[in-house]
């Protein structure tokens, strides 16, 4: 619809910057990219390679996007200071708390922990 309007129509130009920024927000076109062309030339690839999950498999953060997906349920995943999802690859991270960040042990390592400090704990003979 926004093609067909003149160019210098008001609401070509109010709507189609609304449309650029939406777009821009999403990181699925550079800023460079600010034509009706580009926008039409879209594809659900472009969607689908700007989600997190993708991302995170292509980073090889995870080992596959059923597995991606996983984590970022399981709140293994921030970005930025924010647990959750958005679109900004250099700031995908593992959460502090999370156990692949740091966090504290899970349930099996926290077993073989303590089992071996029962070993140590042994006198030996």
């Amino acid at each position: 619809m926004l093609l067909t309007l003149d160019e210098k129509d008001l609401r070509r130009i109010i709507k189609g910057e609304d449309l650029f920024r939406r777009i821009n927000r999403y990181r699925l076109l550079d800023e460079i990219q600010n034509k009706l062309d580009f926008v039409l030339a879209l594809t659900v690839e472009n969607f689908l390679e700007c989600r997190l999950k993708t991302l995170m498999f292509n980073t090889c953060m995870a080992k596959s996007i059923h597995h991606a997906r996983m984590l970022i349920r399981q709140r293994y995943i921030r970005v930025g200071r924010q647990v959750g999802a958005s679109r900004l690859q250099k700031h995908i991270h593992f959460s502090l708390t999370s156990l692949f960040g740091g966090g504290c042990p899970g349930r099996v390592k926290r077993k073989n922990q303590k089992s071996a400090a029962k070993k140590a704990a042994e006198p030996k003979q």
